[in-house]
C-alpha cells in the first residue's frame, strides 16, 4: 500500500496528496531540532520523550488456531442506492481440535444465520453470536462439539457500504452528464476485510477465494481474478451474477472487488499477462501512461526475481474516494485518480513521475507481499520497505532520464533520518497487537527507513548475490508467510556475509548513528579515526548504554569521487582506517553516493577541504545534497551553528541539479517556517531570493529545445520558490500569465501552474481566491483540483484563510483531500498555522469520525501542529489529545509535541545569530 505523508520533494512518497513540489507548501518543520535548553526547564526528566510517554498498550490476543479456512466461497450483493450489502459465506474449514465455538473477525456486520456442516454429517446451527466489538471479533456458539476434521461453515450476513474509505465502502463520482453516482469499492489493508465479510483477518491465515458478485447489469464488476461466468440474476433481471476464477492461496487483506462505471485501455506484457487500466468514463486516454509503465514493469520484476507473475491478468483502477495512494490487491490494484491518471496535455512532469513510482511500488508487491506475505504486522516493513526501494529500481529502468536515485535521497532517505532522530521514533520492526496499533506503523520508518536500509544492504551485498538471495526467498516461501529473519537467512546463504548480525542492529533498535571522522596525514597515507554514537534530534547525549550499529562504511577520494576506494564494516564504537597512496592536498569523503543510513560529522579541516567540491561541482550531486543535508541536521541538533549552514548554502549558487535544489528548498522552507515566529521573517525571504535568482534567470519561464524531465521540475521549483519569497519580477510575470490563463488567451503549461497559482495566491486578495475557486470548480481533472487545493492556504488575509478552511470541509473537496487543504493553510504562514489548529480543534468530531482509525488522521495532526515553535503549544497539543483520543495517532501526537519543543529550543538558541548574519549580508561593504 502506498500511504500519504508530508514529503520533502516532488516525489511525495507514501505517499501523497501533499505537494509534489516543495515550493508549494513549506515543509512541516523537520523533526531533528534540539531541545537541550528545554531540558533545563524540566530538570527531573531524562529526555523530551518522558514528557510525552506513550499510553499503555491495549491487551490483544490473536485468533485461536482450532479452526482455520481452506477456501472462502463468498457471494455479495451490494445495493448502490441504499448503501447496504447482503452476503453469503460458505467456507471450507479444517477443525484441528474439537470445539463448540468458532472465533472470527467481524466488524460492522450483522450475522443473520450461521451453521456448520461436518464432512458427511448433519448441519449444526449456531445458537448464538457473541460480538466483541472492541476487538472486532465474533464468537459463533454451537450446541455440540465440532469434531476434528473438514467441514463447511455457512454464514448469511448484512453490512453497510460505509463512507469511511475502508472495508467495503461507497465512492462518489460524477458521470459525464454531471450526475452524482456511487461505486462500491474495497480497501482491506490492514484489518478491514472483516467489514465486508466475517473472516480470519490475519495475514498468516491464508486461503483460496471463490467470489461471486451480484450487481447491476450496466456496471463493471471486478475482482482479483478473471471472470469465468456471467449470467442474469434469476430474482431480478436488472442484475447479473458474476463469478470469478479461484484465487491462489492468499491473505484476506489482499481481496478486492469494485463495482462501478469505468472505461479501460488494455495491453499485454511481453510475458503474456493481460494488463488493463480502468479510468473514469470518457477518460481512457488518461490510462495510457500507466499502462505503458505497467507493461514494462511486469517483465522487469519477472526478470529481477526470476519468478513469473502468477495470475493471468492484472487490473489497475482509479477510485474517486480513496484514502491511501494505492493498494496492491492481488490482480486488482486500486489507486487514487492522481496516482494513476495522466492527461498528455494537462499533467505536469512531477505527476508522471509520481504515477510511474506508484505503479512500480504496487506491482512489486504482487511478488513481495502477495506471493510471499509477512507473518504478522510486526514485519510490515518487509512489504513496504522493499516495495519503496524497488519502485526506484524499476523507474530507473523505465525512465533513466529521471535521475531517480538522487531523488530517493531527498524524498525517502533524509525524511527517514529526520523522523528517526526523535526520541518518539520506533524501530523498523514494531511489536504490533491490537488492530488500532497497525495503522500507526504505516509511516516513514516502515517505508522510507525500510527502503533506505535495504538500499544500504543491497550495496553491501552487491546486486548479483542480492538477486540470488531474493530468488531463493521467493521460491522457498511462495504462497506462504515469512518473517524478517527468513529473508536474512536467504541473503546470508547467497552472499556469505553476516546479514542477520548487521541488519538486526538496523531493524530491531530505534535510531541511527552519527559517524564522527578525523584524519592525520602520515607520509603518503591518510589515517582516519572513525567513531559512532547515536544521533539525537536534541543534540549529543552521554548515555552509558549508547547503542551500537554494524555500519558498512565506504570511502572515496578526490582522485575519483565516483569510485569507492575502500570499504570497512564498523562493528565497534570506534576504529582507525589507513587509506594508502593519497596526496596531502586530496580530500576524503565518507559514504559516497549517500547510501549508508547515518549522519556524518567531519573535523573542521576535512569539511573545509570538501566545501570547494560544492562550488566547482567535483562532488557528485547526491554527495553535494548529502553534505548539505547533514550540516543542516547538525545545526538543528545544536551541534553546529545555523549560520555556518547558511554560508554553505551560498556555495550552491552554481548548482545545476534539480534534486540538490529541491533539498535546499525544503531545508530553507523549514528555516523560513521556524523564523516566521520572529520579526525578521522578511530577511530570510531576501536570502532565499538572492540564492534562487541566478538559477531563475538562467532557466527563464519557458521551456527550451532539448530540455527534459528534470529541467521542467527545476523550473517549477525555482519559480515557485522565488514567487513565494516575493521576488518582484517573478510576481509580476506570474500575475500576467495567470490573467492570460484565466481569460483563455494563453493556457499555462501544466508544469507552470503550481508555481503561478502559489505566487498569485501568496500575494493575492479575495478576487484572486474567488478566481482560483472558480478554476477549481471548472477543473475536470483531479490532478488540477488537487494542484489548486494544495496552494489555497497561501492566501494571506485572515478572513480568506478561514474561507479556505471552510472550503476544505465542503462538498467541493473529496474527503481524502481535506487533509492537504488544511495542511496547506498550516504550512503557509504563522497565521495559517494558528487558524488551522483552531479549525481542527473546532471540527475535531467531524474530522475524527471521517478518518477514524486510519493514517489520514495522523497526517492531519502532523501537518497542522508540527510547525509550532513555542513551548506552551506542546502542552496545549498534548492536553487536547488527552481529552480527544485518537488511538491510531498516539505516536504521531508524541512526535509532534517533541518537535514543537525542539523547534522552540532551536529558535531560542540560534535566532539572534541568524538575524545578525542576515543583517550583515545586507550591510554595504565598508
Amino acid at each position: 500500500m502506498l500511504f500519504l505523508t508530508s514529503c520533502r520533494v516532488s516525489l511525495s512518497v507514501i505517499r501523497l496528496a501533499l505537494p509534489r513540489n516543495p515550493t508549494l507548501v513549506a515543509k512541516p518543520v523537520s523533526p531533528t531540532l534540539r531541545a537541550s535548553r528545554l531540558l533545563v526547564r524540566f530538570k527531573s526528566l531524562s529526555s523530551v520523550s518522558t514528557l510525552f510517554s506513550m499510553p499503555e498498550r491495549r491487551p490483544f490476543v490473536r485468533l485461536p488456531t482450532d479452526v482455520y479456512p481452506v477456501n472462502y466461497g463468498l457471494r455479495l450483493k451490494p445495493d448502490l442506492i441504499d448503501f447496504t450489502f447482503e452476503g453469503k459465506l460458505e467456507a471450507a474449514v479444517e477443525v484441528t481440535q474439537g470445539t463448540n465455538q468458532i472465533v472470527m473477525n467481524c466488524a460492522d456486520i450483522d450475522i443473520i444465520t450461521a451453521s456448520f456442516v461436518p464432512e458427511g454429517g448433519d448441519e449444526i446451527n449456531a445458537t448464538g453470536f457473541n460480538y466483541q466489538n472492541e476487538d472486532e471479533k465474533v464468537t459463533l456458539c454451537f450446541p455440540s462439539i465440532l469434531q476434528k476434521g473438514s467441514g463447511s461453515l455457512k454464514i448469511d450476513f448484512v453490512g453497510e457500504l460505509n463512507d469511511k474509505m475502508k472495508g467495503f465502502y461507497r465512492s462518489k463520482y460524477m458521470t459525464p452528464s454531471g450526475e452524482n453516482r456511487y461505486a462500491a469499492v474495497t480497501q482491506f489493508e490492514a484489518t478491514d476485510a472483516r467489514r465486508a465479510f466475517p473472516c480470519w483477518d490475519e495475514p498468516a491465515i491464508k486461503a483460496t477465494f471463490d467470489i461471486t458478485l451480484i450487481v447491476p447489469k450496466d456496471r463493471i464488476a471486478l475482482s482479483n481474478m478473471n471472470v469465468f461466468d456471467r449470467k442474469p440474476y434469476p430474482e431480478d433481471h436488472s442484475l447479473v451474477e458474476v463469478k470469478y476464477a479461484t484465487t491462489p492461496i492468499m491473505s484476506t487483506y489482499l481481496v478486492a472487488f469494485v463495482i462501478g462505471e469505468y472505461d479501460f485501455v488494455e495491453s499485454q506484457s511481453s510475458d503474456g499477462v493481460t494488463v488493463r487500466v480502468y479510468t473514469p468514463v470518457g477518460k481512457a486516454e488518461q490510462g495510457k501512461f500507466a499502462l505503458e509503465v505497467a507493461t514494462k514493469t511486469l517483465p522487469f520484476y519477472k526478470d529481477y526475481f526470476s519468478v513469473p507473475y502468477p495470475l493471468p491478468k492484472i487490473d489497475l483502477i482509479a477510485i474517486a474516494d480513496f484514502a491511501a495512494g494505492a493498494m496492491e490487491n492481488w490482480g486488482l490494484v486500486t489507486y487514487r485518480e492522481t496516482a494513476l491518471l495522466i492527461d498528455p496535455k494537462n499533467s505536469c512532469a512531477s505527476s508522471r513521475q509520481w504515477v510511474a513510482l506508484v505503479v512500480g511500488h504496487e506491482l512489486a508487491h504482487q511478488w513481495f507481499g502477495n506471493l510471499v506475505t509477512m507473518e504478522w504486522w510486526t514485519h510490515l516493513w518487509l512489504n513496504e520497505g522493499f516495495a519503496s526501494w524497488i519502485e526506484y529500481l524499476c523507474v530507473d529502468h523505465c525512465f533513466p532520464e529521471y535521475d531517480i536515485w538522487t531523488q530517493f535521497v531527498s524524498a525517502d532517505y533524509t525524511r527517514a533520518l529526520d523522523l528517526d532522530a526523535l526520541d518518539n521514533s520506533h524501530p523498523i520492526e514494531v511489536d504490533v497487537g491490537h488492530p488500532s496499533e497497525v495503522d500507526e506503523i504505516f509511516d516513514a520508518i516502515s517505508y522510507s527507513k525500510g527502503a533506505s536500509v535495504i538500499r544500504m544492504l543491497h550495496n553491501y551485498i552487491g546486486d548479483e548475490d542480492f538477486r540470488k538471495g531474493m530468488n531463493a526467498y521467493l521460491l522457498k516461501f511462495q504462497h506462504k508467510n515469512a518473517s524478517t529473519e527468513d529473508l536474512w537467512e536467504c541473503l546470508e546463504q547467497a552472499s556469505g556475509k553476516p546479514i542477520a548480525a548487521v541488519m538486526n542492529s538496523w531493524t530491531k533498535q530505534m535510531g541511527f548513528p552519527i559517524i564522527v571522522v578525523d584524519q592525520e596525514q602520515h607520509g603518503s597515507d591518510r589515517v582516519l579515526k572513525i567513531s559512532q554514537k547515536k544521533f539525537c534530534a536534541s543534540g549529543p547525549r552521554n548515555d552509558e548504554n549508547c547503542p551500537n550499529w554494524m555500519v558498512p562504511i565506504s570511502i572515496c577520494t578526490s582522485e575519483d569521487p565516483s569510485c569507492t576506494k575502500m570499504k570497512v564494516l564498523l562493528d565497534q564504537p570506534e576504529t582507525t582506517v589507513n587509506v594508502t597512496n593519497i596526496a596531502p592536498d586530496h580530500w576524503i569523503k565518507i559514504n559516497p553516493g549517500t547510501v549508508g543510513f547515518y549522519r556524518i560529522q567531519y573535523s573542521s579541516a576535512m569539511l573545509e577541504s570538501l566545501l570547494p567540491g560544492i562550488r566547482d561541482l567535483t562532488l557528485l550531486p547526491v554527495d553535494r545534497l548529502g553534505l548539505q543535508n547533514d550540516l543542516f541536521s547538525l545545526a538543528r541538533a545544536g551541534m553546529i551553528s545555523t549560520v555556518e549552514v547558511l554560508k554553505v548554502m551560498e556555495a550552491f549558487v552554481n548548482e545545476p541539479n534539480y534534486t540538490v535544489w529541491s533539498d535546499l528548498s525544503c531545508n530553507l522552507g523549514v528555516l523560513s517556517s521556524l523564523l516566521s515566529h520572529t520579526d525578521f521573517h522578511e530577511d530570510i525571504q531576501e536570502f532565499i531570493r538572492n540564492l534562487f535568482t541566478p538559477i531563475g534567470m538562467k532557466l527563464g519561464w519557458d521551456s527550451k529545445t532539448g530540455e527534459g524531465h528534470l529541467d521542467a521540475l527545476l523550473r517549477g521549483l525555482v519559480l515557485g520558490k522565488l514567487g513565494k519569497a516575493g521576488h518582484k519580477g517573478t510576481l509580476e510575470e506570474a500575475r500576467r500569465r495567470f490573467k492570460e490563463h484565466v481569460e483563455g488567451k494563453q493556457i499555462l503549461p501544466a508544469d507552470l501552474r503550481s508555481p503561478v497559482y502559489l505566487t498569485v495566491l501568496k500575494h493575492g486578495d479575495s478576487t484572486t481566491l474567488d478566481t482560483m475557486l472558480k478554476l477549481h470548480k471548472q477543473a475536470d481533472m483531479q490532478e488540477e483540483k488537487n494542484r489548486i487545493e494544495r496552494v489555497l492556504g497561501a492566501i494571506p488575509a485572515p478572513d480568506l484563510i478561514q474561507r479556505v478552511l471552510n472550503f476544505a470541509l465542503s462538498e467541493e473537496v473529496r474527503p481524502q483531500d481535506t487533509v492537504s487543504v488544511i495542511g496547506g493553510v498550516a504550512g503557509s504562514s504563522k497565521q495559517g498555522r494558528k487558524a488551522a489548529w483552531k479549525f481542527v480543534k473546532d471540527n475535531w468530531e467531524e474530522l475524527h469520525n471521517r478518518y477514524q482509525g486510519g493514517f489520514l488522521i495522523s497526517r492531519l495532526i502532523k501537518l497542522t501542529v508540527d510547525g509550532f515553535a513555542i513551548d506552551k503549544m506542546a502542552a496545549e497539543v498534548k492536553s487536547f489529545f488527552e481529552s480527544h483520543h485518537a488511538p491510531a495517532a498516539e505516536r504521531t501526537v508524541q512526535q509532534c509535541c517533541e518537535n514543537i519543543l525542539l523547534n522552540a529550543a532551536w529558535l531560542k538558541r540560534d535566532a539572534e545569530d541568524i538575524h545578525q548574519y542576515l543583517l550583515q549580508r545586507k550591510a554595504p561593504p565598508v
